[in-house]
């Protein structure tokens, strides 16, 4: 439970970088960081909101287990994400270091999170589904999946704040692609 939780803080560390400075990512993230811009709905509230379809599919694929560790992590990252600016502000952004770092952070977190047999939700459970049925690694499946919504984001965004999106997303897939390997893994209950 502690590295679940642990996960989710980072995560939720990188998407508050990419909220401040206006970037996006892939994913049922990016899906809400891009609606929330648009909506009186909190990034967290559509982010959980988003979710529920994907927890139902882990829940059928992998299990009550992994569902409700899915469901847990998802809200955890909800309410930090929402009230992380109580303890947290940042004065001056630089997109292109909050890309990266925030791409970062949430690869890094999503790798605690995968390990204990949980996941944001979202596409991730597509992801991983892809890798456990199909054998293609789940950081390939997540960056095709993120790579169009970047794309699809075009016209709601500046030029420079799209290649600094798509520089975090690069580096957040990156991270997964480099070093999820569930046969590395040594499961004990």
């Amino acid at each position: 439970m502690i590295a679940i939780l642990s996960g989710a803080f980072i995560v939720a560390q990188g998407v508050y970088f990419l909220q401040q400075a206006g970037l996006l990512t892939g994913g049922t993230t990016g899906l809400a960081l891009l609606v929330a811009q648009f909506t009186d709905l909190s990034f967290g509230t559509l982010y959980f909101l988003m979710n529920v379809p994907f927890y139902i599919m882990g829940w059928h694929r992998f299990g009550t287990q992994f569902a409700l560790r899915s469901v847990f992590v998802g809200a955890m990252v909800s309410l930090i994400v929402d009230h992380i600016s109580h303890v947290f502000t940042i004065g001056w952004l630089q997109p292109l270091y909050c890309g990266l770092i925030g791409g970062l952070l949430m690869g890094v977190g999503m790798l605690m999170i995968f390990r204990h047999n949980a996941s944001l939700g979202g596409f991730n459970v597509m992801a991983l589904f892809c890798q456990d049925k199909f054998g293609i690694r789940a950081g390939n499946v997540q960056m095709t999946i993120d790579i169009a919504i970047l794309l699809a984001s075009f016209f709601f965004v500046s030029p420079w704040l799209l290649a600094c999106s798509v520089i975090g997303a690069f580096v957040l897939n990156l991270v997964l692609t480099m070093n999820h390997r569930p046969d590395r893994y040594v499961v004990c209950y």
